[in-house]
């Protein structure tokens, strides 16, 4: 890729805020560009093959693997079921039996043995294959909305903790109870090809999760339309992305209404947006922020997304790494749980701290930041601030009194 690593780029966000359209933008200019780029759906309600406007029969005769739709650009829709057959059979065919043997109808059980998490590990597989070889220059992955997209990006660490922690103590026990259950009980025991196939994938995942957290190789983009709901969600995925470690290198904000539009029904809309973007600014910086317009028709087909790419980046190579640092992190030491905010331009004032529900509200002079907090760290109250350089640090540990009112709340 012209001397730089390959880069891997995350486009997430609330259902329907126009995630693929952006992804797919992003992906036709990196390909124009001269990138080897591949776009992935990592949502099951693929959409990337309409985007493109392609005949689905091409996408199912390639039974998800890469599809190349122009020069230096392919597309992949994950089909799980052809996923189960390169990965999970043994897994899958245990899971299918339980559904049987509990009397659950055949076809029915065939579904439901399709568990919550294989389609995210079979595009993990993918990824790490495609980094590792060097098959592209660009990996451009199209999540699904907030909440699966998260279950995404923790499945490394989930396997991981799962197969130090009960793998080996699961496959051991399983070994030598199997003959006695199978003499007393109708439910089986998975043998030892269950567990060869979960060892099998972990090997092969191996190192996704550093691949995941290398700002010179991943981010994550979120797009976000300026509307209260979907700032919330957003804060929410913000806060889980730099709680794994994924560097969020920008902010999208998508179909803002054109400045040109000139009517009574729309004046409000303009207004009530023009707030929540002055919002994002407040809850994201020093993120950068991109804006996008809405379009006057639907975005179909590789020039309406070139076009939305002009509009979105301009002439800025979209796989330049926007920001390389996460603004939060936090850490927990002696008891206490301490918030790390990367505040590079405030100045040496007195800093304001005040919680409500789990939001963070931090004043420094004219500066104001909300922060969204996990539901751990949450539960206490600050106990105070300070700036160590270019950061603010805030420590949590006061815990509440009898009638729910905080203690320690107050300013440095």
């Amino acid at each position: 890729m012209r001397g730089k690593n390959i880069r891997v780029i995350l486009f997430a966000g609330k259902g329907g805020v126009g995630k693929t359209s952006i992804a797919a933008a992003t992906a036709i200019s990196s390909a124009r560009i001269g990138y080897k780029t591949l776009v992935m759906s990592l949502d099951a309600a693929h959409s990337l093959s309409d985007i493109f406007d392609l005949n689905k029969g091409l996408m199912d005769k390639n039974k998800g693997e890469p599809v190349e739709v122009e020069q230096n650009l392919w597309i992949q829709e994950i089909d799980v079921q052809e996923e189960i057959q390169r990965n999970w059979k043994e897994v899958y065919q245990y899971i299918e039996t339980l559904f049987n043997i509990s009397g659950i109808d055949e076809v029915l059980a065939e579904e439901l043995a399709i568990m919550p998490g294989m389609e995210e590990v079979s595009s993990l597989l993918y990824i790490n294959r495609y980094v590792n070889e060097k098959v592209f220059d660009v990996v451009i992955l199209d999540c699904a909305p907030t909440g699966e997209s998260l279950r995404f990006i923790s499945i490394p660490t989930t396997l991981e903790w799962y197969m130090k922690k009960l793998f080996k103590v699961e496959r051991l026990f399983t070994k030598y109870a199997r003959p006695v259950v199978q003499r007393i009980y109708s439910v089986p025991l998975p043998d030892d090809s269950y567990f060869e196939s979960l060892r099998y994938l972990f090997e092969r995942l191996q190192g996704v999760e550093d691949l995941l957290t290398n700002p010179r190789i991943t981010s994550a983009r979120l797009v976000i339309n300026p509307e209260k709901i979907v700032i919330k969600e957003t804060q929410r995925a913000f806060m889980y992305f730099c709680l794994y470690g994924l560097c969020v290198d920008a902010i999208i904000i998508n179909r803002i209404l054109p400045e040109g539009i000139s009517d009574v029904h729309f004046d409000r809309w303009k207004a009530t947006q023009s707030r929540h973007i002055d919002l994002v600014k407040e809850y994201f910086s020093p993120v950068p922020l991109f804006k996008v317009g809405l379009f006057g028709d639907e975005i179909v087909g590789g020039d309406s997304l070139a076009q939305l790419s002009k509009m979105l980046y301009d002439n800025l190579d979209p796989t330049t790494r926007f920001s390389t640092e996460n603004p939060y992190k936090y850490m927990k030491r002696g008891g206490q749980y301490i918030l790390n905010m990367r505040l590079p331009f405030i100045t040496k004032e007195d800093v304001e701290l005040s919680k409500s529900d789990n939001e963070l509200l931090v004043r420094i002079g004219g500066f104001k930041r909300n922060v969204l907090l996990p539901r751990k760290v949450a539960h206490y109250a600050p106990l105070g601030a300070k700036l160590d350089g270019q950061n603010l640090v805030v420590t949590f540990g006061g815990e509440y009194d009898e009638e729910g009112n905080q203690e320690g709340e107050g300013r440095s």
